[in-house]
């Protein structure tokens, strides 16, 4: 399995993450109905077992429920493991000592002494400012307790700002983690990506298969029959998925030359980016066996154009 250093000098990890928002959350994903702990551990030892060992939470994720899991299955293997959390900036915490605290009550939540990636989950900090948080994540970095620091939802000039703050305790910015997918190329236009090369800063790509629209599951003939959230999404009704069905069928039809799903091609196209890993979410061993079809093999220059130029609507 190939392997993408995260930022300058960062851990490295396998070019495609597990996302575990999912893992105990009842609010956006009904976690209990459908699904529960021993799927989840299925999910985990597929993946593991497909050479997929990065995995993306964050202590929000089912109040905690997520790393806790995480961290019950991790146990279970002697594999090397590479995990990212991300810490919420939250009202009530105003000091570097809330940072600190944060982070071992996550350590504790996952079992581990330390961390590949620690992330500030958005930008807006309330009373904290980017310089407390920052500067006590680098001391945390010199402490041992995580291996690089990211963000998330940053834009190009909290990018930026970010990455000097830490540039000046000499460590760096390692990942910004933000919306990337064939329908949703906003970062290259608004500058994220352009600055996150120029930075040498990994971008995480999270929603890479747009909600499930990437998959070639939903059609214009089933938008009537959707229910939950999607039911009120504009992108999931008859015209929203009638837009997008040209995108569809192009990754259907590279996809039946190489054997793969839409969603794999969709998954492989980001990859093709470069220095960008897409963050999957999975509830099962069977999507984790699916998304780990987007790996081992690689989109030709003229597929990767041909995606590019018909998936151009979605960069505004």
């Amino acid at each position: 399995m190939e392997t993408i250093t995260l930022g300058k000098n960062g851990p490295s990890v396998t070019p495609l993450c597990i996302g575990t928002w999912a893992w105990g959350d009842k609010l956006f994903w009904s976690f209990g109905e459908g699904y529960g702990q021993q799927e989840l551990q299925a999910a985990f030892t597929t993946a593991i077992a497909a050479g997929v060992t990065f995995f993306d939470t964050a202590e929000v994720y089912g109040l905690g429920l997520s790393e806790k899991f995480l961290g019950e299955f991790l146990q279970q293997t002697q594999q090397p493991v590479q995990i990212a959390t991300k810490f919420g900036p939250l009202p009530w915490r105003f000091s570097g000592e809330s940072v600190a605290d944060a982070l071992t009550d996550s350590l504790k939540r996952l079992q581990l002494e330390s961390i590949a990636l620690y992330q500030v989950h958005w930008p807006f900090s309330f009373f904290l400012s980017q310089e407390t948080l920052l500067n006590t994540l680098a001391e945390e970095v010199k402490r041992g307790r995580i291996a690089a620091i990211g963000v998330s939802n940053y834009s190009p000039a909290q990018m930026r700002e970010a990455h000097q703050i830490l540039a000046a305790r000499g460590v760096p910015l390692a990942v910004n983690q933000v919306r990337y997918s064939l329908l949703t190329r906003q970062i290259e236009k608004d500058g994220t990506l352009a600055t996150a090369r120029e930075l040498g800063v990994t971008i995480l790509a999270y929603s890479p298969l747009a909600q499930g629209l990437l998959t070639g599951k939903y059609t214009p003939e089933s938008a009537e029959k959707l229910s939950g959230a999607r039911k009120f999404d504009p992108r999931f009704s008859k015209e929203g998925l009638q837009k997008i069905a040209p995108v569809i069928s192009l990754l259907r039809s590279i996809g039946e030359k190489r054997d793969r799903t839409p969603a794999q091609v969709a998954l492989n196209w980001l990859i093709a980016q470069g220095n960008v890993i897409p963050i999957a979410g999975v509830k099962t061993a069977e999507q984790v066996k699916q998304n780990a079809g987007a790996l081992g093999w690689k989109l030709s220059d003229d597929e990767v154009a041909e995606l590019e130029n018909l998936s151009r609507p979605w960069l505004n």
